[in-house]
């Protein structure tokens, strides 16, 4: 199973792309678990996280992200703005699993 955390300024836009990213991997069967929730709330999450998705709004958290989390094995992303503007769930998690 391959954990996928999203994280963005408040979790709202993230849980709408996460919900089609659950119905793209379900209609594909793909073996992961997908969860959203505000950056700030990541740091106190004790969930394991595989692949860890940034929406473009918090972007600029990229490299503070690699640098504390990359030693992990945790892979750091920033979500493309087009498919997360067109909450494109297939393509998002297609790419992020080609992190692995």
């Amino acid at each position: 199973m391959t954990y996928i955390t999203l994280i963005c300024a408040a979790g709202l836009s993230t849980s709408m792309l996460m919900e089609k990213m659950k119905a793209y991997a379900a209609s594909h069967h793909l073996d992961v678990q997908i969860e959203a929730m505000p950056e700030g709330k990541f740091e106190n999450c004790s969930r394991h996280t595989d692949i860890l998705l940034l929406g473009p709004q918090v972007g600029y958290l990229r490299e503070d992200m690699e640098t504390r989390y990359r030693p992990a094995g945790m892979k750091v992303a920033v979500i493309d703005m087009m498919d997360y503007g067109m909450m494109d769930g297939g393509a998002v998690l297609s790419k992020a699993l080609r992190l692995l």
